[in-house]
């Protein structure tokens, strides 16, 4: 089975209270739509900081969330000075401690900093038709000059989500894949 890429660059999600003291009575206004029914890329950015560096023009994504989360490469994370875990979005199991900061303004943000897992957005009525279930691993095949295999591929289900693998952007130049290209799904990995 071909399931289309998704190529996801540094971004944040953030909270109503932590959106707020950012930005106070600015508009969440849509840039443009993600290819997740719901999800957007604002026209809002920040930089992202630490005592070592700093990354600026970080794109905030809606719709709003309960827990803030900043996710990003292992190539940022080099940069920054930090070593954030790896993990699924919402799991904030050691994430790491960010400071955010737009204009004049400035947050810290808590255990909130992470590198996202590779993954599959399924939608859960065609779970069964897959033979997959949510937090399942899958290895997938990606063709090309730069081909390989991908292994622990999580599978993140949800009612309203469009098949579709999500990769950062150290795996998409590893791999040299882009954004709608197909990888092949191969199995099961457990």
């Amino acid at each position: 089975m071909n399931i289309k890429v998704g190529v996801s660059n540094r971004h944040i999600h953030l909270c109503k209270n932590d959106f707020d003291i950012l930005f106070g009575n600015i508009d969440f206004t849509k840039l443009k739509d993600l290819s997740q029914d719901g999800e957007f890329a604002s026209n809002l950015v920040v930089s992202i900081i630490t005592s070592k560096d700093e990354i600026k023009n970080v794109r905030v994504i809606g719709p709003l969330r309960e827990h803030s989360q900043v996710e990003i490469s292992i190539t940022d994370a080099y940069k920054l000075g930090i070593n954030p875990p790896i993990r699924m979005s919402r799991d904030f199991n050691n994430a790491t401690n960010i400071k955010l900061k737009y204009n004049d303004k400035e947050l810290l943000l808590e255990n909130s900093c992470i590198i996202a897992n590779r993954h599959i957005h399924v939608n859960t009525n065609d779970l069964e038709r897959f033979n997959m279930y949510e937090g399942k691993k899958v290895k997938v095949k990606v063709l090309g000059e730069r081909g390989g295999i991908l292994d622990n591929v999580i599978v993140k289900a949800k009612d309203n989500y469009n098949l579709e693998m999500h990769v950062d952007t150290d795996e998409a130049n590893a791999f040299n894949l882009k954004t709608g290209d197909s990888v092949i799904l191969l199995g099961d990995d457990e």
